[in-house]
């Protein structure tokens, strides 16, 4: 691979992936410059990263808010990191700016599956589905479709370095009971 192409291969895979020039660099050789192919080594690498990084304690964070324009729809979220260096991180804010505005476009029901109740889902028609719909961590990001917010999420913690989770949400709709 030539260095020129490097160089821009590298930055489009960051702009991609928001992953670290090493970590693009390193992705790219991996794949022999191929850009797919780097881009699904980082997203392996990532989930890779957040399973390993999972049972850690995340008791920091952040509470995020947003409103609609109109002031019809409202959400606060609550998203945790392990030290409070990490929830006044830029990248860490967008994502919290990022899943707050999410959740007030997609109303999603539950952060993951293992917050559904059996019996909730059981009764759907088609499960795949119904979990997609009503899982945020399963749902494709408004922003960027072509990844969920779990995977999202699998991102920062690889590029922030700590456990991050999504710890609880409410949306609210004026005139909608919850």
């Amino acid at each position: 691979m030539n260095m020129t192409a490097s160089f821009d291969a590298i930055k489009t895979l960051r702009d991609l992936t928001s992953c670290g020039v090493m970590e693009c660099k390193n992705a790219l050789e991996k794949a022999g410059g191929n850009l797919e192919k780097a881009k699904e080594i980082l997203q392996q690498r990532g989930m890779e990263m957040a399973a390993k990084k999972g049972d850690r304690v995340a008791k920091e964070g952040r509470i995020e808010s947003y409103v609609h324009m109109g002031n019809k729809i409202a959400v606060l979220v609550e998203v945790n990191c392990e030290t409070d260096f990490v929830g006044s991180n830029e990248d860490f804010i967008k994502f919290t700016k990022d899943v707050a505005m999410h959740i007030a476009a997609m109303n999603p029901k539950y952060i993951g599956e293992k917050n559904v109740p059996a019996e909730i889902l059981e009764a759907a028609a088609d499960k795949k589905a119904f979990l997609v719909e009503s899982c945020l961590l399963n749902q494709p990001f408004v922003r960027e479709p072509s990844k969920t917010i779990g995977e999202y999420l699998n991102a920062i913690i690889a590029k922030i370095g700590e456990n991050i989770v999504i710890g609880r949400f409410i949306r609210y709709k004026v005139g909608e009971v919850a």
